[in-house]
Formats: structure tokens, C-alpha cells, sequence
């Protein structure tokens, strides 16, 4: 049974005992809830085949909460491009108080060539970007970790890819996506587009903490991926990232140019275990990360933060509207 809060939908899990009244405790690397009866969760459907995605999703996880005595109770609100057909708004003021009051969030996909008219501010992703911003959303975690059945859709050689297991860190809130200012404006008689690739220091240091911590977790090297031979702002995150390795003597450091990386993500992957790098590098990387285990499809992102907000989790393919509707 599902009912209507505002915009959004509300429904039941599984049914399980009573609620356990106690305070959410986070980590800002793991943003763990602590153990309860129920848990709060916000879907956020979206365009395409996002629907098809959570629909699901839910279904599954009704079928885990059964089997291990909880329940979830699950809120569809709009977002994207149903958030413009909604509201006029692809980040309507519900979805956000409801992605705000959850206990974690689960994105399918957004974006269409219905909306890829609009004014920037009214586009779909823009709605993405301040979805980010607005919950701290500041780590986006990219695994790329090879699958057996899948090796040889990867149209890379076997021998390349089987083995690779890779954490891709971005930092999600910075950098030239959300950098002022920013803009089009006519200079001279011409059109002149601009945006601003900045970060702050304490900006490179949280997104490094992370990294090195999930290092630790892993095989303790570290490769840390910017432009610094030619970008100032590079220069600064190289330079944080590197001070920071004393805190982490373990961990083995290294740097490289982002037009290296990607070439050497398909020349010799199995060389990289975690890479931490900033937001349009990271966008391109971890796309580029997907492919080399087979399907953009199958693999998962996490996007966390703020350990007093709930984390995002999501499938990093598109919306895919040329196939929409197709299953079943």
C-alpha cells in the first residue's frame, strides 16, 4: 500500500517488528546507519529506464528485509526530468526534504532529449549537481572490479582485464561542475563560454582523507590523478595530497597526468588499485574504469559525505530512453 506525501509517494517493506528509537550514527567514509527495524529510504526513479531500476531494486530488497527481519520503508519522490514535469523543478523542494530525512537514498537515472532544450538551470543534471551539493555529497566511490562471466564482452583482451579490481574516489562537490563564475555571455561581438576550475585546500584534504583510508582498506597504493603540469589548480591538489602521505606512511603514493591515466587504465589496469582524483576527471576515468570490466550497466556508485546526511547510492549508466519500456 502506498500513499501520497506532497509530491512524493510513500510505501511499506516488509513488515518486521517494532521501530528501534535510536539515533542514526555515520561515519563519513561508510555513512552506517546504526542497526534498526525499519529504515527510511527515498527513490528517486527518474527518466528512462529509471523506473524499471527501482522497481527492481525495491523488490529485492523487500525480499532481503523478509529474510532479515527489518523493513524499509520506501518514498518515490520526482527527480530529473520527472521533477520538470512535476514541478517545473528537476530538483523539486520535496525531493530534496525527503532525500534530506531519509536514512539513504537510492538514484536510477536521469536526462533525455525531451529536456535537452532547456535552460541549463531547468536541465535534469543540473538537478543532479545540486542534489549533490544540497546533502554534502563531497566523495562519489566508483568500483570497477572484473567479472568473470563478463570478460570477454570487455573489447579489451582477456588477459588485460581479468584481474582488475579498482576503486575509483572522485570528489563530487568542487572543481569546474560547480567552480564561479561561470557562464555565456557576448564579448566583442561574440559568444564567450566560461566556467571556473577551483578548489579549496580543505576541499582536496576531506576527498584525500577518504582515499587513503579506503587504501588502507585495500592493498595501500594510492594514485593520485590531476593535470598539475599545466594547471595551477592541480598543483594545489597534488601538493595537499602529498603532504597528507606522511599521515599514512603505509601507503604507497604516486601521481600521474590524467591524459596518462587514461591510457594506462586500458593499456595496463591491473597497475592501479585506488586512484582518488577531482570531479571532471573522476566523471571521465570511472566511465572509463566501467568498460574494462564489460558493461557500463553492472557496476555501482556510491556518492557520501556528510556523516549526518544520508549517502546516495546508484547503477552509473544512463537512462537509456531508446529502450525504455522494453522489459517485461
Amino acid at each position: 500500500m502506498a500513499f501520497v506525501v506532497g509530491g512524493c509517494r510513500s510505501g511499506l517493506g516488509a513488515p518486521t517488528s517494532a521501530r528501534q528509537a535510536t539515533v542514526s550514527r555515520r561515519s563519513v567514509v561508510l555513512m552506517a546507519t546504526s542497526k534498526k527495524d525499519n529504515y527510511s529510504i527515498t527513490t528517486l526513479p527518474g527518466d528512462g529506464i529509471g523506473p524499471e531500476i527501482i522497481s527492481v531494486t525495491t523488490d529485492i530488497l523487500k525480499e532481503v528485509g523478509k529474510k532479515h527481519d527489518f523493513s524499509m520503508e520506501f518514498t518515490e519522490c520526482p527527480f530529473g526530468g520527472a521533477g520538470l514535469d512535476a514541478a517545473g523543478e528537476p530538483l523539486p523542494a520535496e525531493t530534496l526534504a525527503s532525500c534530506k530525512s531519509a536514512d539513504s537514498i537510492l538514484l536510477a537515472a536521469i536526462g533525455g532529449p525531451k529536456w535537452d532544450g532547456l535552460p541549463r538551470e531547468k536541465r535534469p543534471e543540473t538537478g543532479l549537481l545540486g542534489l549533490r551539493k544540497g546533502l554534502g555529497l563531497f566523495a562519489n566511490l566508483r568500483p570497477a572490479k572484473s567479472i568473470k562471466q563478463l570478460l570477454d564482452a570487455s573489447s579489451l583482451k582477456r588477459e588485460v582485464v581479468e584481474g582488475v579490481d579498482i576503486m575509483v574516489v572522485r570528489e563530487l562537490t568542487g572543481d569546474v561542475y560547480f567552480g564561479e563564475p561561470k557562464g555565456i555571455e557576448t564579448k566583442n561581438g561574440e559568444r564567450v563560454g566560461y566556467n571556473n576550475m577551483i578548489y579549496h585546500e580543505h576541499e582536496v584534504t576531506r576527498i584525500g582523507r577518504i582515499a587513503y583510508d579506503i587504501s588502507m582498506k585495500r592493498t595501500k597504493k594510492l594514485c593520485s590523478v590531476d593535470k598539475a603540469n599545466v594547471l595551477d589548480v592541480s598543483q594545489l591538489w597534488r601538493d595537499v595530497i602529498t603532504t597528507m602521505n606522511s599521515d599514512y606512511p603505509d601507503v604507497e603514493l604516486s601521481h600521474m597526468y590524467v591524459d596518462n591515466a587514461a591510457m594506462q587504465l586500458v593499456r595496463w589496469p591491473k597497475q592501479f588499485d585506488t586512484i582518488v582524483t577531482g570531479n571532471i576527471f573522476g566523471d571521465i576515468l570511472s566511465d572509463e574504469a566501467s568498460m574494462l570490466v564489460g558493461s557500463l550497466g553492472m557496476l555501482p556508485s556510491a556518492s557520501l559525505g556528510d556523516p549526518s546526511g544520508p549517502g546516495m547510492y546508484e547503477p552509473i549508466h544512463g537512462s537509456a530512453p531508446d529502450i525504455a519500456g522494453q522489459v517485461g
